[in-house]
Protein backbone atom coordinates (compact mmCIF):
# COMPACT_ATOMS: atom_id res chain seq x y z
CA UNK A 1 0.00 0.00 0.00
CA UNK A 2 2.85 2.65 0.68
CA UNK A 3 4.35 1.75 -2.32
CA UNK A 4 0.84 2.40 -4.53
CA UNK A 5 0.92 5.67 -2.57
CA UNK A 6 4.34 6.76 -3.82
CA UNK A 7 3.74 4.99 -7.72
CA UNK A 8 0.00 6.86 -8.02
CA UNK A 9 1.85 10.00 -8.64
CA UNK A 10 3.87 8.63 -11.56
CA UNK A 11 1.21 7.21 -13.41
CA UNK A 12 -1.90 4.75 -13.37
CA UNK A 13 -1.64 2.26 -10.34
CA UNK A 14 -3.67 -1.25 -9.96
CA UNK A 15 -3.63 -3.23 -6.70
CA UNK A 16 -4.51 -6.54 -6.61
CA UNK A 17 -4.95 -8.75 -3.76
CA UNK A 18 -6.15 -12.33 -3.01
CA UNK A 19 -8.10 -10.84 0.08
CA UNK A 20 -8.89 -7.51 0.82
CA UNK A 21 -6.18 -4.99 0.97
CA UNK A 22 -6.73 -5.11 5.33
CA UNK A 23 -5.34 -9.08 4.90
CA UNK A 24 -1.81 -8.48 5.85
CA UNK A 25 1.08 -9.59 8.36
CA UNK A 26 1.69 -5.81 8.94
CA UNK A 27 -1.54 -5.72 10.91
CA UNK A 28 -0.23 -8.72 13.61
CA UNK A 29 3.21 -6.89 14.02
CA UNK A 30 2.78 -5.85 17.54
CA UNK A 31 6.28 -4.46 18.42
CA UNK A 32 6.94 -1.56 16.08
CA UNK A 33 9.71 0.17 13.54
CA UNK A 34 13.11 0.41 13.84
CA UNK A 35 15.11 4.04 13.27
CA UNK A 36 17.94 5.51 14.75
CA UNK A 37 15.65 9.08 16.03
CA UNK A 38 16.52 8.90 20.05
CA UNK A 39 19.25 11.08 20.99
CA UNK A 40 21.93 8.47 21.88
CA UNK A 41 21.48 6.67 18.77
CA UNK A 42 22.96 7.27 15.17
CA UNK A 43 22.23 5.73 12.09
CA UNK A 44 25.62 3.73 12.29
CA UNK A 45 24.51 1.86 15.66
CA UNK A 46 21.49 0.89 14.04
CA UNK A 47 24.11 -0.86 11.23
CA UNK A 48 25.99 -2.33 13.15
CA UNK A 49 23.25 -4.19 15.61
CA UNK A 50 21.68 -5.13 11.76
CA UNK A 51 24.97 -6.41 10.57
CA UNK A 52 25.56 -8.33 14.25
CA UNK A 53 22.56 -10.11 13.57
CA UNK A 54 22.43 -11.31 10.19
CA UNK A 55 25.68 -13.73 10.92
CA UNK A 56 27.66 -12.54 8.23
CA UNK A 57 25.51 -12.96 5.49
CA UNK A 58 23.70 -9.25 5.54
CA UNK A 59 24.16 -7.27 2.13
CA UNK A 60 26.37 -4.23 4.06
CA UNK A 61 25.14 -2.04 1.29
CA UNK A 62 21.63 -2.42 1.79
CA UNK A 63 22.10 -2.34 5.72
CA UNK A 64 23.78 0.98 5.50
CA UNK A 65 20.85 2.44 3.66
CA UNK A 66 18.21 0.88 5.50
CA UNK A 67 19.56 2.71 8.72
CA UNK A 68 20.62 6.00 6.93
CA UNK A 69 17.38 6.41 5.36
CA UNK A 70 15.22 5.48 8.24
CA UNK A 71 14.44 8.86 9.42
CA UNK A 72 12.90 10.25 6.25
CA UNK A 73 10.73 7.35 6.13
CA UNK A 74 9.78 7.87 9.49
CA UNK A 75 8.75 11.12 8.92
CA UNK A 76 7.04 9.93 5.78
CA UNK A 77 4.66 7.57 8.11
CA UNK A 78 4.09 10.70 10.26
CA UNK A 79 3.20 13.00 7.35
CA UNK A 80 0.36 10.23 6.22
CA UNK A 81 -0.83 9.98 9.48
CA UNK A 82 0.55 6.94 11.70
CA UNK A 83 -0.02 7.90 15.12
CA UNK A 84 3.00 6.64 16.85
CA UNK A 85 3.16 6.65 20.77
CA UNK A 86 4.73 9.51 22.55
CA UNK A 87 6.29 10.27 25.57
CA UNK A 88 6.74 14.30 26.92
CA UNK A 89 6.20 15.31 23.32
CA UNK A 90 8.49 13.27 21.71
CA UNK A 91 7.97 10.20 20.20
CA UNK A 92 8.49 6.97 22.84
CA UNK A 93 10.77 4.72 22.02
CA UNK A 94 11.47 0.63 23.36
CA UNK A 95 14.12 -1.93 23.30
CA UNK A 96 13.90 -5.27 21.82
CA UNK A 97 16.67 -8.23 21.74
CA UNK A 98 19.86 -7.51 19.92
CA UNK A 99 19.68 -3.70 19.88
CA UNK A 100 21.93 -1.93 21.67
CA UNK A 101 19.96 0.48 23.36
CA UNK A 102 15.82 1.63 22.47
CA UNK A 103 15.11 2.71 18.91
CA UNK A 104 11.96 1.01 18.72
CA UNK A 105 9.17 3.19 17.76
CA UNK A 106 5.31 1.93 18.80
CA UNK A 107 1.43 3.23 17.80
CA UNK A 108 -1.46 2.17 20.47
CA UNK A 109 1.06 0.36 22.90
CA UNK A 110 1.76 -2.85 21.13
CA UNK A 111 -1.10 -2.27 17.89
CA UNK A 112 1.78 -0.91 15.40
CA UNK A 113 0.89 -3.16 13.14
CA UNK A 114 -2.23 -2.63 12.95
CA UNK A 115 -1.93 1.62 13.21
CA UNK A 116 0.33 1.20 9.86
CA UNK A 117 -1.75 -0.67 7.87
CA UNK A 118 -5.10 1.13 8.55
CA UNK A 119 -3.57 4.23 8.12
CA UNK A 120 -2.22 3.36 4.89
CA UNK A 121 -5.51 1.22 3.73
CA UNK A 122 -7.56 4.61 4.10
CA UNK A 123 -5.88 6.57 2.46
CA UNK A 124 -5.72 3.75 -0.75
CA UNK A 125 -9.26 4.00 -0.22
CA UNK A 126 -9.15 7.75 -0.29
CA UNK A 127 -7.03 7.93 -3.52
CA UNK A 128 -7.38 7.28 -7.22
CA UNK A 129 -5.51 4.00 -6.96
CA UNK A 130 -8.00 1.10 -8.15
CA UNK A 131 -8.28 -1.97 -6.29
CA UNK A 132 -9.15 -5.34 -7.20
CA UNK A 133 -10.15 -7.45 -4.06
CA UNK A 134 -10.53 -11.34 -3.57
CA UNK A 135 -8.12 -11.09 -6.97
CA UNK A 136 -5.10 -13.94 -6.76
CA UNK A 137 -2.33 -13.84 -9.35
CA UNK A 138 -1.71 -16.66 -10.88
CA UNK A 139 0.92 -16.51 -13.45
CA UNK A 140 3.55 -13.67 -14.23
CA UNK A 141 3.46 -12.93 -18.48
CA UNK A 142 7.04 -12.56 -19.37
CA UNK A 143 8.70 -12.20 -23.05
CA UNK A 144 12.07 -11.77 -24.00
CA UNK A 145 13.37 -11.33 -20.30
CA UNK A 146 10.37 -8.73 -19.26
CA UNK A 147 7.13 -8.73 -17.40
CA UNK A 148 4.34 -7.89 -19.80
CA UNK A 149 1.72 -8.22 -17.81
CA UNK A 150 -0.05 -10.67 -15.33
CA UNK A 151 -2.72 -13.20 -15.33
CA UNK A 152 -5.03 -13.27 -12.48
CA UNK A 153 -7.84 -15.46 -11.06
CA UNK A 154 -11.35 -13.90 -9.63
CA UNK A 155 -11.94 -15.76 -6.18
CA UNK A 156 -15.34 -15.79 -6.37
CA UNK A 157 -16.53 -16.75 -9.99
CA UNK A 158 -13.28 -18.25 -11.10
CA UNK A 159 -13.33 -15.90 -14.04
CA UNK A 160 -9.71 -15.60 -15.49
CA UNK A 161 -8.43 -11.97 -16.64
CA UNK A 162 -4.51 -10.82 -18.13
CA UNK A 163 -3.36 -7.14 -17.52
CA UNK A 164 -0.41 -5.70 -19.11
CA UNK A 165 1.96 -3.32 -17.06
CA UNK A 166 5.14 -2.04 -17.60
CA UNK A 167 5.98 -2.66 -13.79
CA UNK A 168 4.97 -5.25 -11.42
CA UNK A 169 5.98 -5.06 -7.57
CA UNK A 170 5.24 -8.60 -5.89
CA UNK A 171 4.42 -7.42 -1.96
CA UNK A 172 2.49 -10.76 -1.25
CA UNK A 173 4.08 -10.94 1.91
CA UNK A 174 5.90 -14.49 3.41
CA UNK A 175 5.50 -18.38 3.91
CA UNK A 176 4.67 -18.85 7.53
CA UNK A 177 1.30 -20.84 6.60
CA UNK A 178 4.31 -23.84 5.46
CA UNK A 179 4.41 -24.94 9.57
CA UNK A 180 1.58 -25.82 11.53
CA UNK A 181 2.64 -23.20 13.99
CA UNK A 182 2.72 -19.73 13.20
CA UNK A 183 2.14 -16.02 13.69
CA UNK A 184 1.37 -15.46 10.56
CA UNK A 185 -1.92 -15.01 8.83
CA UNK A 186 -3.86 -17.34 6.83
CA UNK A 187 -3.00 -15.32 3.40
CA UNK A 188 0.84 -16.09 4.13
CA UNK A 189 1.52 -18.88 1.54
CA UNK A 190 4.67 -17.99 -0.18
CA UNK A 191 2.51 -16.86 -3.25
CA UNK A 192 4.63 -14.27 -4.59
CA UNK A 193 8.15 -16.48 -4.28
CA UNK A 194 6.26 -19.15 -6.34
CA UNK A 195 5.11 -16.74 -8.75
CA UNK A 196 8.35 -15.07 -9.44
CA UNK A 197 9.92 -18.20 -9.60
CA UNK A 198 7.83 -20.32 -12.14
CA UNK A 199 8.50 -16.33 -14.19
CA UNK A 200 12.33 -17.21 -14.16
CA UNK A 201 13.01 -15.12 -11.22
CA UNK A 202 16.29 -15.68 -8.61
CA UNK A 203 15.30 -16.89 -5.18
CA UNK A 204 17.86 -16.62 -2.68
CA UNK A 205 18.21 -17.71 1.09
CA UNK A 206 15.28 -19.49 1.86
CA UNK A 207 16.54 -21.31 4.18
CA UNK A 208 16.69 -18.43 7.05
CA UNK A 209 13.04 -18.91 8.43
CA UNK A 210 12.73 -17.12 12.05
CA UNK A 211 11.01 -18.98 14.73
CA UNK A 212 10.06 -16.06 17.03
CA UNK A 213 10.39 -17.33 20.30
CA UNK A 214 6.92 -16.39 22.45
CA UNK A 215 3.71 -17.28 20.78
CA UNK A 216 0.59 -17.94 23.17
CA UNK A 217 0.34 -21.77 23.45
CA UNK A 218 -3.09 -22.20 24.92
CA UNK A 219 -5.00 -25.67 24.00
CA UNK A 220 -7.04 -24.73 21.04
CA UNK A 221 -6.08 -20.96 20.43
CA UNK A 222 -4.23 -20.05 17.06
CA UNK A 223 -0.70 -19.33 18.56
CA UNK A 224 -0.85 -15.68 18.98
CA UNK A 225 2.19 -13.11 19.01
CA UNK A 226 3.62 -11.95 22.59
CA UNK A 227 5.93 -9.19 21.38
CA UNK A 228 9.36 -9.34 21.95
CA UNK A 229 9.00 -5.87 23.33
CA UNK A 230 7.30 -7.80 26.72
CA UNK A 231 11.16 -9.36 27.15
CA UNK A 232 12.22 -5.52 26.53
CA UNK A 233 10.20 -3.94 28.90
CA UNK A 234 11.45 -6.49 31.52
CA UNK A 235 9.99 -9.66 31.31
CA UNK A 236 11.65 -12.65 31.91
CA UNK A 237 11.42 -16.58 30.55
CA UNK A 238 10.69 -19.61 33.31
CA UNK A 239 10.24 -22.84 32.71
CA UNK A 240 7.49 -24.71 34.05
CA UNK A 241 9.15 -25.17 37.51
CA UNK A 242 9.43 -21.50 37.31
CA UNK A 243 12.97 -21.17 37.27
CA UNK A 244 14.45 -18.37 34.65
CA UNK A 245 16.61 -20.37 32.19
CA UNK A 246 18.12 -17.89 29.93
CA UNK A 247 21.16 -16.80 31.22
CA UNK A 248 22.09 -20.47 30.79
CA UNK A 249 22.07 -20.12 27.23
CA UNK A 250 23.23 -16.61 26.60
CA UNK A 251 24.77 -13.44 28.40
CA UNK A 252 22.09 -11.35 27.41
CA UNK A 253 19.81 -13.84 28.52
CA UNK A 254 16.41 -12.59 27.94
CA UNK A 255 17.28 -10.62 24.91
CA UNK A 256 19.70 -12.83 22.95
CA UNK A 257 18.97 -12.89 19.40
CA UNK A 258 15.41 -14.19 18.02
CA UNK A 259 17.11 -17.57 17.00
CA UNK A 260 19.22 -17.86 20.28
CA UNK A 261 16.08 -17.88 22.47
CA UNK A 262 14.22 -19.91 20.28
CA UNK A 263 16.65 -22.63 20.31
CA UNK A 264 16.82 -22.07 23.83
CA UNK A 265 13.04 -22.44 24.74
CA UNK A 266 13.10 -25.79 23.03
CA UNK A 267 15.83 -27.35 24.87
CA UNK A 268 14.44 -26.04 28.04
CA UNK A 269 10.77 -27.52 27.01
CA UNK A 270 12.36 -31.06 26.18
CA UNK A 271 14.26 -30.80 29.11
CA UNK A 272 11.27 -30.45 30.98
CA UNK A 273 8.98 -32.66 29.01
CA UNK A 274 5.97 -29.65 28.57
CA UNK A 275 5.16 -28.17 25.37
CA UNK A 276 5.48 -24.57 26.98
CA UNK A 277 7.53 -21.91 28.67
CA UNK A 278 6.42 -18.86 30.64
CA UNK A 279 6.71 -15.51 30.00
CA UNK A 280 6.42 -13.97 33.43
CA UNK A 281 5.92 -9.62 34.03
CA UNK A 282 4.01 -9.97 37.23
CA UNK A 283 6.87 -8.02 38.71
CA UNK A 284 6.07 -4.97 36.22
CA UNK A 285 3.27 -2.34 38.07
CA UNK A 286 -0.09 -3.27 36.55
CA UNK A 287 -0.68 -0.17 34.82
CA UNK A 288 2.74 -0.32 32.79
CA UNK A 289 1.53 -3.52 31.33
CA UNK A 290 -2.15 -2.72 30.64
CA UNK A 291 -1.25 0.54 29.07
CA UNK A 292 2.05 -0.43 27.25
CA UNK A 293 0.63 -3.98 26.03
CA UNK A 294 -3.29 -3.46 25.71
CA UNK A 295 -3.86 -5.77 22.83
CA UNK A 296 -1.80 -8.34 24.39
CA UNK A 297 -3.56 -8.11 27.76
CA UNK A 298 -7.06 -8.50 25.97
CA UNK A 299 -6.47 -11.30 24.27
CA UNK A 300 -5.16 -12.94 27.24
CA UNK A 301 -7.91 -12.22 28.98
CA UNK A 302 -10.12 -13.05 26.78
CA UNK A 303 -8.68 -16.44 27.30
CA UNK A 304 -8.60 -16.42 30.77
CA UNK A 305 -5.15 -15.22 31.63
CA UNK A 306 -4.67 -11.95 33.62
CA UNK A 307 -0.95 -11.06 32.49
CA UNK A 308 -0.69 -8.71 35.33
CA UNK A 309 -0.81 -11.75 37.62
CA UNK A 310 -0.33 -14.74 35.48
CA UNK A 311 2.27 -16.27 33.72
CA UNK A 312 1.99 -16.60 30.17
CA UNK A 313 2.18 -19.58 28.00
CA UNK A 314 4.33 -19.49 25.23
CA UNK A 315 6.37 -21.59 22.77
CA UNK A 316 7.88 -20.77 19.30
CA UNK A 317 6.45 -20.27 15.90
CA UNK A 318 7.34 -19.59 12.47
CA UNK A 319 7.58 -16.05 12.23
CA UNK A 320 9.51 -14.56 9.40
CA UNK A 321 11.16 -15.18 6.05
CA UNK A 322 14.12 -13.88 5.46
CA UNK A 323 14.73 -14.83 2.12
CA UNK A 324 12.74 -14.79 -1.13
CA UNK A 325 13.08 -13.06 -4.72
CA UNK A 326 16.25 -12.08 -4.85
CA UNK A 327 16.45 -7.84 -5.72
CA UNK A 328 19.32 -5.18 -6.12
CA UNK A 329 19.27 -1.85 -3.47
CA UNK A 330 16.69 -0.92 -5.58
CA UNK A 331 13.99 -3.40 -5.97
CA UNK A 332 14.97 -5.13 -8.50
CA UNK A 333 14.71 -8.62 -9.48
CA UNK A 334 16.78 -10.22 -12.99
CA UNK A 335 13.89 -9.70 -14.76
CA UNK A 336 13.13 -6.44 -16.49
CA UNK A 337 10.22 -4.71 -14.82
CA UNK A 338 9.92 -7.21 -12.24
CA UNK A 339 10.34 -6.03 -8.42
CA UNK A 340 9.54 -7.08 -4.98
CA UNK A 341 8.78 -5.28 -1.86
CA UNK A 342 8.75 -6.05 1.75
CA UNK A 343 8.56 -10.16 3.02
CA UNK A 344 8.60 -11.63 -0.34
CA UNK A 345 11.77 -10.17 -1.59
CA UNK A 346 15.17 -10.72 -0.09
CA UNK A 347 17.08 -7.61 -0.02
CA UNK A 348 20.35 -9.38 2.37
CA UNK A 349 19.62 -6.64 5.08
CA UNK A 350 18.12 -9.16 7.32
CA UNK A 351 21.46 -11.94 6.28
CA UNK A 352 20.90 -15.27 8.30
CA UNK A 353 18.67 -13.88 11.12
CA UNK A 354 16.75 -10.42 10.61
CA UNK A 355 16.84 -8.00 13.56
CA UNK A 356 13.84 -7.07 15.54
CA UNK A 357 11.84 -4.45 13.93
CA UNK A 358 13.88 -4.12 10.82
CA UNK A 359 11.29 -5.79 8.30
CA UNK A 360 8.93 -2.97 8.60
CA UNK A 361 11.14 -0.32 8.29
CA UNK A 362 12.45 -2.43 5.24
CA UNK A 363 9.10 -2.22 3.87
CA UNK A 364 9.56 1.56 3.75
CA UNK A 365 12.92 2.32 2.83
CA UNK A 366 12.76 -0.23 -0.17
CA UNK A 367 9.81 0.31 -1.18
CA UNK A 368 10.64 4.12 -2.18
CA UNK A 369 13.79 3.47 -3.45
CA UNK A 370 11.97 0.83 -5.72
CA UNK A 371 9.72 3.63 -6.95
CA UNK A 372 12.51 5.99 -7.41
CA UNK A 373 14.16 3.58 -9.94
CA UNK A 374 10.82 3.07 -12.05
CA UNK A 375 11.05 6.80 -12.60
CA UNK A 376 14.67 7.62 -13.19
CA UNK A 377 15.53 4.65 -15.27
CA UNK A 378 14.58 2.51 -18.15
CA UNK A 379 13.31 -1.30 -16.51
CA UNK A 380 16.66 -3.69 -16.35
CA UNK A 381 17.30 -7.04 -15.10
CA UNK A 382 20.10 -7.39 -12.32
CA UNK A 383 22.93 -9.20 -13.39
CA UNK A 384 25.40 -8.71 -10.71
CA UNK A 385 26.67 -12.55 -9.08
CA UNK A 386 28.91 -13.57 -6.79
CA UNK A 387 31.31 -15.57 -7.54
CA UNK A 388 31.14 -17.11 -4.06
CA UNK A 389 27.34 -17.85 -4.35
CA UNK A 390 26.18 -21.03 -4.75
CA UNK A 391 23.54 -21.25 -8.01
CA UNK A 392 21.17 -24.31 -8.34
CA UNK A 393 18.61 -25.31 -10.82
CA UNK A 394 15.34 -26.57 -8.42
CA UNK A 395 15.22 -30.11 -10.48
CA UNK A 396 13.06 -33.41 -10.58
CA UNK A 397 14.07 -35.45 -7.55
CA UNK A 398 13.23 -38.87 -8.72
CA UNK A 399 10.89 -40.53 -6.38
CA UNK A 400 7.06 -42.18 -6.61
CA UNK A 401 4.76 -40.06 -7.25
CA UNK A 402 2.41 -39.97 -4.14
CA UNK A 403 -0.43 -42.03 -4.10
CA UNK A 404 -2.59 -39.29 -2.38
CA UNK A 405 -2.10 -35.46 -2.33
CA UNK A 406 -1.77 -33.93 0.25
CA UNK A 407 -3.53 -32.00 2.42
CA UNK A 408 -2.44 -28.38 4.23
CA UNK A 409 -2.26 -29.61 7.34
CA UNK A 410 0.13 -32.71 5.91
CA UNK A 411 2.37 -29.93 4.67
CA UNK A 412 2.57 -28.09 7.77
CA UNK A 413 3.70 -30.89 10.13
CA UNK A 414 6.54 -32.12 7.79
CA UNK A 415 7.42 -28.63 7.60
CA UNK A 416 7.59 -28.23 11.60
CA UNK A 417 9.16 -31.95 11.92
CA UNK A 418 11.38 -31.66 9.20
CA UNK A 419 11.98 -27.95 8.10
CA UNK A 420 11.96 -26.47 11.69
CA UNK A 421 13.95 -25.39 14.32
CA UNK A 422 16.07 -27.60 13.75
CA UNK A 423 17.33 -30.02 11.34
CA UNK A 424 19.41 -32.82 10.07
CA UNK A 425 20.17 -34.17 6.76
CA UNK A 426 18.04 -37.60 7.04
CA UNK A 427 15.34 -35.30 8.12
CA UNK A 428 15.52 -32.57 5.50
CA UNK A 429 16.44 -35.20 2.46
CA UNK A 430 12.54 -37.15 3.86
CA UNK A 431 11.15 -33.76 3.28
CA UNK A 432 12.89 -32.60 0.04
CA UNK A 433 11.58 -36.77 -1.30
CA UNK A 434 7.87 -36.12 -0.17
CA UNK A 435 7.53 -32.46 -1.53
CA UNK A 436 8.83 -33.59 -4.51
CA UNK A 437 6.19 -36.60 -4.60
CA UNK A 438 3.83 -34.05 -3.39
CA UNK A 439 4.42 -31.33 -6.60
CA UNK A 440 4.40 -34.51 -8.96
CA UNK A 441 0.84 -35.54 -7.79
CA UNK A 442 -0.80 -32.57 -7.35
CA UNK A 443 -3.71 -31.62 -9.84
CA UNK A 444 -3.68 -28.28 -12.25
CA UNK A 445 -5.05 -25.76 -9.55
CA UNK A 446 -8.05 -24.28 -9.89
CA UNK A 447 -9.42 -22.33 -7.39
CA UNK A 448 -7.66 -19.95 -4.37
CA UNK A 449 -7.21 -22.95 -2.20
CA UNK A 450 -5.27 -25.36 -4.67
CA UNK A 451 -2.95 -22.12 -5.52
CA UNK A 452 -2.16 -21.56 -2.23
CA UNK A 453 -1.45 -25.33 -1.57
CA UNK A 454 0.69 -25.66 -5.18
CA UNK A 455 2.74 -22.21 -4.16
CA UNK A 456 3.66 -23.85 -0.53
CA UNK A 457 4.85 -26.95 -2.16
CA UNK A 458 6.80 -25.12 -4.34
CA UNK A 459 8.04 -22.75 -1.56
CA UNK A 460 8.49 -25.82 0.81
CA UNK A 461 10.91 -27.45 -1.62
CA UNK A 462 13.01 -24.03 -2.49
CA UNK A 463 13.24 -24.36 1.63
CA UNK A 464 14.30 -27.44 2.04
CA UNK A 465 16.49 -28.11 -0.71
CA UNK A 466 18.41 -25.00 0.36
CA UNK A 467 18.85 -26.09 4.24
CA UNK A 468 19.64 -29.00 3.09
CA UNK A 469 22.77 -27.54 0.78
CA UNK A 470 23.99 -25.78 3.49
CA UNK A 471 25.93 -27.83 5.86
CA UNK A 472 26.28 -25.75 8.60
CA UNK A 473 24.57 -23.51 11.31
CA UNK A 474 24.16 -20.07 11.24
CA UNK A 475 21.46 -17.28 12.41
CA UNK A 476 17.67 -19.42 11.83
CA UNK A 477 19.39 -21.86 9.84
CA UNK A 478 20.39 -24.52 12.71
CA UNK A 479 21.55 -28.10 11.55
CA UNK A 480 22.15 -30.96 14.62
CA UNK A 481 24.35 -32.52 12.54
CA UNK A 482 26.94 -29.31 11.82
CA UNK A 483 26.25 -27.50 14.67
CA UNK A 484 28.55 -24.92 14.02
CA UNK A 485 29.28 -22.15 11.99
CA UNK A 486 31.66 -22.48 8.84
CA UNK A 487 33.85 -19.21 6.96
CA UNK A 488 33.60 -21.26 4.15
CA UNK A 489 30.00 -21.03 3.75
CA UNK A 490 29.73 -17.33 4.62
CA UNK A 491 27.96 -17.32 0.88
CA UNK A 492 24.27 -17.26 -0.48
CA UNK A 493 22.33 -19.99 -2.01
CA UNK A 494 20.53 -18.79 -5.44
CA UNK A 495 17.60 -21.14 -7.12
CA UNK A 496 16.49 -21.00 -10.28
CA UNK A 497 13.72 -23.10 -12.10
CA UNK A 498 15.08 -25.61 -14.61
Amino acid sequence: MYTALLAKEQGSVLLLTKGSIDDTNTKHAQGGIAAAIGKDDSPERHFHDTIAAGYGLCNEEAARILADEATHRIADLVSLGVPFDTLNGEIALTLEAAHSLPRILHAGGDATGEYIETTLSNRVRESRIKVLENCLATRIQVQKGAVTGITTLDCHNGAKEEFSCCCLILATGGGGQLFKFTTNPAVATGDGVALAFQAGAEITDMEFFQFHPTALRLPRVTPFLISEAVRGEGGVLRNVNGRRFMPDYAPEADLAPRDVVARSVVHEMKKTGSDKVYIDITHLPPHRITTRFPHIYRFCLDHGLDITKDLIPVAPAAHYMMGGVRVNTWGQTNISGLFAAGETACTGVHGANRLASNSMLEVVVFSKRLVDKTVADKQEAITTKSGGDIYRKLSRRQVPRARQTPGLSDLQQLHWDKVGITRDKQGLTEAADTLAAWQQSLPAPTNRPSYELSNLVLAGRLMTETALLREESRGAHFRTDFPHESPEWRRHIIFTAE
